[in-house]
């Protein structure tokens, strides 16, 4: 519990820098004069370092402990965080995002490994959902709190409270976050020691498709393109647009207690994945081969979209009794790993389309739907593959020395 309210203030924030460029992303394209491939980019950068970052931070859980391994990271990010609200271009932006990324990238696999530490393994799903739908927060001031506070201050002021707020989240972990008991064989070694196990594992290929692409999916509709496809398909205004990213925020964060809560209490991992993503799929299907619909059915569909999209946490409960305990850090960060990669590629993917029909002389309707129908066709792909996942370890761990 003490690791919970240390790291929940911080967590909360790092959601935020997962999904606050949508709302921002008309008042910033205007102030820097950039397109979408540049706002991509600084929203890539973020998941990019995040990304490569979790390698060195599972090495550091399984040898330091999360003390010692959040606490100079989230230095590191705060930094970030003070400059990015002085950012005069995408350029500076985008390092400010990194320097970010680097902050919050022990922040929930520092909780996770407390967790995976001091509790069952069948505790594990429900107490990160705990976690995910508590941080869920930060995509809640991410929408209308936020495009309220960039319309009446500017974006550059909101971006500074913001700041503060970080370094308000350092200063909690510094006070109250503690290791748990150290193992009597730490894992050590190398920096990428054991990864070399879990990689060799057939059962690791049938999970990588879908958590590469379904988180993906989710962040990239919700952190980038839910405004601006409200506001150049549908007309709505900045509160309108606020309002719908709200609306999906919450349907995420209640579906991370729900679905936190079913699967710690049936064991329903791979159902609900494969239900709730075949779901998204075919939200995303109809929003391509619709392209233009009325602003209530466009407002339904992205609140589906994040009820039913966020699976990131009951992914991470169906892989966690795949690592034995040694390896736990290595292990969950390796996956947290391919989230965040696949976040990265996507979401630049995604920009990539979208100037790409601009340059050809689409409307916005014709690119957006463009998009939807790639993210669909993607993750319809990763579920074929993850379908033939087993359900449980036939024995525990299945990846082990």
């Amino acid at each position: 519990m003490q690791t919970f309210l240390a790291l929940l203030l911080a967590y909360i924030i790092s959601i935020f820098f997962r999904s606050f460029l949508s709302v921002l992303a008309s008042p910033m394209m205007a102030d820097m004069g950039i397109g979408a491939t540049e706002l991509a980019a600084m929203s890539s950068a973020w998941f990019i370092v995040f990304a490569l970052m979790q390698f060195p931070v599972g090495w550091a859980l399984d040898v330091y402990g999360p003390r010692r391994t959040v606490l100079p990271l989230m230095v590191v990010g705060g930094i970030g965080a003070c400059l990015f609200p002085f950012a005069p271009d995408a350029r500076i932006g985008a390092i400010a995002m990194g320097l970010i990324g680097v902050g919050c990238s022990p922040m929930y696999m520092g909780a996770l490994y407390v967790f995976a530490r001091s509790h069952p393994p069948r505790r594990f799903g429900f107490l990160a959902s705990l976690l995910i739908g508590f941080g869920s927060i930060g995509n809640l001031v991410g929408t209308t709190p936020l495009a309220l506070a960039a319309d009446h201050f500017g974006w550059r002021a909101a971006m500074m409270a913001i700041a503060g707020l970080y370094l308000a989240a350092l200063a909690m972990a510094a006070l109250f976050l503690r290791d748990p008991p150290r193992l009597a064989q730490p894992g050590g070694g190398s920096l990428f020691a054991g990864l070399g196990t879990i990689v060799g594992t057939r059962v690791f290929w049938l999970f990588v498709p879908v958590v590469f692409v379904s988180y993906a999916v989710a962040v990239t509709v919700r952190g980038l393109w839910v405004a601006p496809y409200l506001e150049q398909v549908i007309g709505l205004d900045r509160a309108a647009q606020g309002h719908v990213a709200m609306a999906m925020a919450l349907a995420m964060a209640a579906s991370a207690f729900l679905f936190g809560w079913v699967e710690s209490r049936w064991g329903l991992a791979k159902t609900l994945t494969l239900l709730g993503n075949l779901a998204v799929a075919t939200i995303l299907g109809v929003l391509a081969l619709t392209g233009t619909q009325p602003a209530l059915w466009a407002a339904l569909a992205f609140t589906a979209i994040g009820f039913c999209g966020f699976s990131y946490t009951i992914l991470m409960a169906h892989l966690r009794p795949f690592f034995p305990d040694e390896l736990v850090g290595r292990g969950i960060t390796l996956m947290n790993f391919i989230f965040i990669a696949g976040a990265a590629a996507i979401q630049a993917g995604s920009g990539w389309l979208i100037d790409q029909g601009r340059a050809e002389g689409l409307d916005a309707a014709a690119t957006f739907a463009r998009m939807h129908g790639a993210l669909a066709i993607g993750l319809i792909a990763s579920l074929a593959v993850y379908l033939f996942s087993p359900p449980q370890p036939t024995r525990r761990p299945v990846i082990s020395r």
